[in-house]
């Protein structure tokens, strides 16, 4: 008995093991090979005069109405008191975890001021912003306006006036200076440059990576960034910032923190200038700032040297756009490509992944529940033949609580890998704890199976007496199948296969 129940669960893991493996894409980037190396370590931009470095002036602030189509925003202006001249200009482009002047671009916008740089930071549109849906060439034309206001302000020179987007704003900028070649440069800062999509496979890759996953839970990547995501939207997913980068024809600032673990540091560089350089434009400056994190912090703290090296290469342009080195600072390190992401065949819709695993779980708990009735319903017990009870009730607690603890360790390793984190007990034991639950359910439906194919080989015996018996064992066992082949799905039973 032990034998035969030990070998249909093995039977039955292969099985899943094979389903799993060929119901969606591996995960398998491409290593780079084309390293970017870095002429010198210093940040410092060259040029042939001294600028005015930051904290020169005192800076005064004041909130003024943009109004965009079909809403009105509010933004601050920076300035410094008593610069001589008509001066440059820079609107800041928000990210996405950023919104309102109060709270984003603080520092860099008063420290450029401080510097004779008159600075601009709008509020972000948020009526037509939202997690599932945002327009990327729209928020282009609403940035826009940002930089009518700035241009006509008293003391700022029109012809100077650029902006700076970062980390999803650098999806943005670059639309913008495409469509208007008037603008003098762009600041791209912390730029994904991929698809929003590959970026967040990346992102995933290396968050998992430095919190020490196992090896089986990346199988997931592709499965989870490439499905269309339950309830709809996030059309800007693929979103192509390529095209615009080629039209770009102002000098461009590029910088990035090496220890921004969330972009292709090397490729997204090295993208830029071969666009920029397609479109005839070569006037390109990257920076990389050694222990900087995805918003160019330090400890903390804004990096000062990327506020000082940027004052200096906007207020000393053009002269700065050709000086010495080109490619500067922390050596940058990626060991994979950002590639596009395979669409799953078979549970490329989010809907049907959660429909699929809401319902085998309903089954599962109907099943149950149909049992429990009639349990109580009948003197004489549930209708199911002895032997029948136990393995039904492994198959179905199993089942559910394996996908209740997948969940549990996927929530718990996402916020390992975004606070930057290791827990062995966690990451390791978590997993283990996962399959071994997967194990257990498959000892039971292997017990069940068997135990059926014995009442079927008797013939005096039924597996089940009464229509209640039938429903319940029917529905607990279609239900636990579909919950555990969906487990399979997203990598519980891998074999290496």
């Amino acid at each position: 008995m032990l034998f035969r129940t030990a070998a249909t669960t093995a039977v039955g893991i292969i099985v899943l093991a094979v389903l799993g493996a060929v119901l969606g894409p591996q995960w398998d980037p491409s290593p780079l090979t084309d390293p970017l190396v870095v002429e010198r370590s210093s940040t410092v931009i060259g040029g042939p005069v001294d600028r005015t470095p930051v904290g020169t002036y005192r800076v005064e602030t004041e909130v003024v109405d943009v109004q965009l189509d079909g809403a009105v925003v509010q933004a601050q202006i920076s300035r410094p008191v008593d610069a001589p001249g008509d001066l440059p200009g820079v609107v800041f482009v928000h990210g996405a975890g950023t919104g309102e002047f109060r709270r984003a671009f603080r520092v860099q916008a008063h420290d450029l001021a401080s510097a004779g740089i008159v600075t601009l930071v709008p509020n972000k549109r948020l009526d037509t912003y939202s997690t599932r849906h945002r327009d990327y060439e729209s928020m282009a034309a609403d940035y826009a306006r940002s930089v009518d206001v700035l241009r006509s302000r008293d003391g700022v020179d029109p012809d100077r006036v650029g902006v700076y987007g970062e980390s999803e704003g650098a999806w943005i900028a670059p639309v913008m200076t495409a469509r208007d070649p008037t603008l003098a440069f762009a600041a791209l800062v912390s730029a994904p440059v991929v698809p929003p999509r590959q970026q967040a496979a990346y992102a995933a890759d290396n968050y998992l990576r430095n919190t020490g996953v196992p090896d089986g839970v990346f199988r997931a990547i592709p499965r989870a960034v490439g499905m269309a995501l339950p309830g709809g939207g996030f059309e800007y997913a693929d979103f192509v910032v390529t095209p615009f980068q080629k039209r770009t024809t102002q000098p461009v600032f590029v910088a990035y923190g090496t220890a921004d673990a969330s972009l292709p540091l090397v490729q997204g560089a090295r993208r830029i200038i071969d666009d920029l350089a397609e479109g005839g434009n070569d006037q390109v400056t990257v920076r990389y700032y050694a222990g900087a994190d995805h918003g160019l912090r330090v400890d903390g703290r804004v990096s000062a040297d990327l506020v000082r090296d940027l004052a200096r290469w906007i207020d000393g342009l053009p002269a700065t756009v050709d000086a010495a080195p080109r490619i500067a600072g922390g050596q940058p390190y990626q060991t994979f490509l950002a590639e596009p992401v395979a669409t799953p065949r078979w549970f490329g819709d989010g809907d049907t992944v959660v429909n699929t695993v809401v319902g085998g779980a309903a089954a599962v708990v109907v099943g149950a529940v149909v049992l429990l009735v009639a349990r109580f319903a009948r003197r004489e017990g549930t209708g199911l033949a002895r032997g029948l009870g136990g393995p039904l009730l492994a198959l179905a607690l199993g089942s559910l609580l394996t996908v209740v603890a997948l969940v549990w360790y996927l929530v718990s390793v996402a916020r390992l890998a975004l606070d930057y984190e290791r827990n062995a007990w966690v990451v390791q034991g978590g997993w283990v704890g996962v399959r071994l639950l997967g194990v257990a359910a498959v000892v039971g439906a292997a017990m069940l199976v068997n135990r059926v194919g014995d009442l079927r080989k008797d013939e005096e015996a039924t597996a089940v007496d009464g229509p209640a018996a039938t429903v319940s064992l029917v529905l607990v066992s279609v239900g636990s199948v579909v919950l555990l082949v969906m487990l399979a799905y997203w990598g519980v039973f891998q074999l290496g296969i």
